[in-house]
């Protein structure tokens, strides 16, 4: 369990990273996310051909279909988010697409006949307050209205993508990762040829960040996160997924000079918190304060 956590919380400092590796690319969003998701799936279908473990997906074809849909929707939401990135900075973008689990949990009980307690929407009110702390400093700073949109344009195909990976019980790990991703290239690719076409431009300065991006961030992140899933708790996976927002934004205050504002300290704090509550507060229990024992009557 110790080695599953190790690579979990690898993956998840290498996704909140994105945004810093991209910053250091001079192409259009569309591009990176296209190149992204290229190098991504070509790796995790080398990695897949090389294991030579059985291909199942075809015995299993509505899981397929799910994995298809899912990975179309990780592809949109990543078009949506480097568009995010270069509207409203990375650390504001990263917050606002980490409110997909969000958007899952509150439809949870439509979707998977999940009850909403009291706790959960405590929670989800305390994170939704935080990303308007967050996002607030960000319209004061001048961020255009359609950076914001981007951002919560990511975080709704995000959950569409949860929604979509949870119904796909058969095909999972390395396979199912790798089906998302070649999905993922599909829509960046169509997106593409429809609004300018393929060809994409690299500089010399271009191909280190970029190799980086797509090998390592995207095609050995999402290798570690989907094989740690399968060992680690559910409630585990929840809370430390939180650990990517919150690497994103100290990173973006660090290495690229973002303003870092009390309010948006606070936001952070609320986002975080609010996260960890709505996944483990109802599990908290305050220890009941015990009775002092009665005086005994003086003789």
């Amino acid at each position: 369990m110790a080695k599953d956590y190790g690579k979990y919380v690898g993956a998840l400092l290498l996704f909140g990273s994105n945004g810093i590796v991209a910053s250091g690319i001079a192409l259009a969003s569309c591009e990176i996310v296209l190149l992204r998701t290229l190098l991504g799936s070509l790796l995790l279908v080398a990695l897949l051909a090389g294991s030579r473990r059985g291909i199942t997906f075809h015995r299993h074809l509505r899981d397929f279909a799910c994995l298809a849909v899912s990975g179309a929707a990780l592809g949109a939401s990543w078009l949506f988010l480097f568009e995010a990135y270069r509207h409203v900075g990375v650390g504001a973008a990263s917050l606002v697409y980490y409110c997909g689990p969000i958007i899952v949990a509150a439809l949870s009980p439509w979707l998977f006949r999940e009850r909403l307690t009291k706790t959960k929407l405590l929670g989800f009110g305390l994170v939704l307050a935080g990303v308007l702390l967050v996002n607030g400093q960000a319209l004061g700073a001048g961020a255009s209205g359609w950076g914001l949109f981007c951002g919560g344009m990511s975080a709704v195909m995000y959950a569409v993508m949860v929604v979509f990976t949870k119904k796909a019980r058969h095909v999972e790990g390395l396979e199912g990762s790798a089906v998302q991703l070649v999905f993922s290239f599909v829509v960046a690719a169509v997106f593409m040829g429809a609004t300018g076409g393929l060809s994409v431009q690299l500089s010399p300065t271009d191909w280190a960040p970029v190799l980086v991006l797509g090998l390592v961030n995207t095609g050995l992140g999402c290798f570690l996160y989907f094989s740690a899933m399968g060992g680690l708790p559910a409630q585990t996976v929840s809370v430390c997924g939180y650990l990517e927002p919150l690497s994103a934004v100290v990173l973006s205050a660090l290495l690229l000079g973002e303003p870092f504002s009390g309010a948006q300290a606070a936001g952070v704090v609320l986002v975080i918190g609010g996260a960890v509550y709505a996944e483990c507060g109802s599990k908290l229990r305050l220890p009941r304060a015990r009775r002092a024992p009665k005086a005994e009557a003086a003789l």
